[in-house]
């Protein structure tokens, strides 16, 4: 079974400026790590592999820096991985993101199981594996907490809002997982140093079948951003001292009506 992980460097913290033209991250110098959902993803990918056989696969869209994560799938167990990089590939929405990848996926081979984390920490739009899926024509569940190989496809149960629901969907097929499913094993120090220069593959809108400038980018991007901007942090406080502390306390709570 050859599965594809979907995996995203994120911001490692939440201290991020944004180009209030473009309403795009300044991802420039900002520290990065694996998306935390996308780890669940990776590690329900390497246990199906150990069960099952075949290939895991990962890739993400950034920049050149996003190689990091790539570097960190391989410590944990991932065969080949992909970064798909162009400078007309950023600034883009979910609809041109999740385009994107599936134009990558495609250019990269043919997989039974795709896999995503439910979100990302930066979008948290808990969209782009499910329109991946539409993008590529094949059937997909989210929300999933349990994924189990059955015949020519996956059984997957999934957490919705009210009921537990299980599903069975044939190959090829993509699935998000939640972070119920696993618990992802820690980097091998052994692994790092046997992958250390393991290639990792950059393409580029060129290697896709579609090259349209049009469809991916700001300029493929239907939703635009009228204003962002970084949420305000109120600093101000006051020491108190002294044996009335705790009266002062009690009426600044009762004049905020907290009590």
């Amino acid at each position: 079974m050859n599965i594809f992980v979907c995996i995203k460097q994120v911001p490692s913290t939440n201290k991020v400026q944004v180009d209030e033209k473009t309403g795009v991250l300044k991802r420039d110098g900002v520290a990065g790590k694996m998306n935390p959902y996308d780890l669940y993803a990776l590690e329900t990918a390497l246990r199906l592999q150990e069960q099952h056989g075949g290939t895991v696969t990962v890739g993400t869209m950034g920049p050149p820096q996003a190689q990091a994560v790539i570097r960190e799938a391989y410590r944990m167990g991932a065969d080949t991985g992909y970064v798909f990089s162009d400078r007309r590939l950023g600034g883009a929405d979910v609809l041109a993101t999740s385009y994107t990848l599936s134009q990558a996926i495609r250019s990269v081979g043919d997989f039974d199981l795709i896999l995503c984390g439910k979100q990302t920490t930066d979008g948290d739009t808990a969209q782009v594996g499910p329109a991946i899926a539409e993008h590529l024509g094949i059937p997909h569940a989210a929300w999933v907490t349990q994924i189990t190989v059955a015949g020519d496809g996956v059984d997957c149960r999934q957490q919705l809002q009210d009921v537990i629901e299980t599903v069975h969907m044939p190959f090829p097929c993509l699935v998000t997982v939640e972070q119920e499913i696993c618990m992802p094993r820690l980097p091998s120090l052994k692994a790092a140093r046997e992958t250390d220069k393991r290639e990792i593959h950059i393409q580029g809108l060129d290697s896709f079948l579609d090259t349209d400038e049009n469809h991916y980018g700001l300029a493929g991007s239907p939703t635009q951003v009228e204003r962002i901007f970084p949420p305000e942090h109120d600093t101000q406080h006051e020491v108190w001292q002294g044996p009335d502390s705790a009266d002062r306390l009690h009426g600044q709570l009762k004049k905020w009506k907290f009590i």
